[in-house]
């Protein structure tokens, strides 16, 4: 995985009214964090984020550039970034420290690629995972996991256990999931037969019913 490197600012304001006066300012507020270490509060440009993060999926590594000694070139990973519900706008990051040399779990999207042979025959690709969990040093981090699904016919899938991995990179997991499969195509059902109008010939009227002329009461 690239490291992406960030320029970033220390910040001693935490208050609302702060927070909304940076972003107006191009600025988005954050926190750097982990295992050990105190939290530092922090902002960056909001144009240099998305211009370097835009389009990227799964887990970021980011490297910080910062005046501040305790932020100057620490690795981190995105660990939350918070939106605006209607307008997308970044409203603030947290940034988790990790250290290249140790392994850590992180999140990797699936792709899936090919054309599936029972598509081909009519069936429907159908995916039961958007991403999994992987362990591997930091450096090492896929940006996404291909999945060629070209060989599966109606009623197959493809396991975790059976997903191509990069070495060094191990899938966690609990239990041996699905991650793709291809079922049947949709058959609709036939509409129910309108029932004729009136009883069939030779049937006897409903319980209650007045007979039709000319039959004995």
């Amino acid at each position: 995985m690239e490291t992406i490197q960030l320029t970033v600012q220390s910040r001693t304001g935490t208050r609302k009214g702060y927070a909304s006066r940076l972003r107006r300012e191009g600025k988005v507020p954050g926190v750097f964090y982990g295992p050990g270490i105190p939290a530092f509060a922090l902002c960056f440009d909001a144009r240099e984020f998305h211009n370097k993060l835009a389009g990227l999926e799964g887990s970021q590594l980011l490297q910080l550039l910062s005046p501040t000694a305790e932020l100057n070139e620490k690795v981190a990973l995105l660990k939350e970034i918070q939106r605006h519900p209607v307008t997308s706008e970044l409203l603030h990051v947290d940034f988790y420290e990790v250290d290249v040399n140790k392994p850590l779990q992180a999140a990797v999207p699936l792709h899936f690629v090919g054309k599936a042979q029972g598509v081909i025959a009519g069936g429907i690709l159908q995916s039961l995972r958007r991403d999994i969990t992987v362990e591997c040093l930091p450096r090492d981090i896929p940006e996404f996991v291909e999945v060629d699904v070209s060989g599966l016919n109606i009623h197959d899938a493809i396991h975790m256990a059976e997903l191509t991995l990069p070495a060094g990179v191990q899938a966690i997991y609990e239990t041996n999931d699905p991650v793709v499969t291809v079922v049947p195509p949709l058959v609709e059902e036939k509409p129910a037969e309108v029932e004729a109008e009136g009883a069939a010939e030779g049937a006897a009227p409903a319980e209650g019913a007045a007979p039709a002329e000319g039959e004995k009461k």
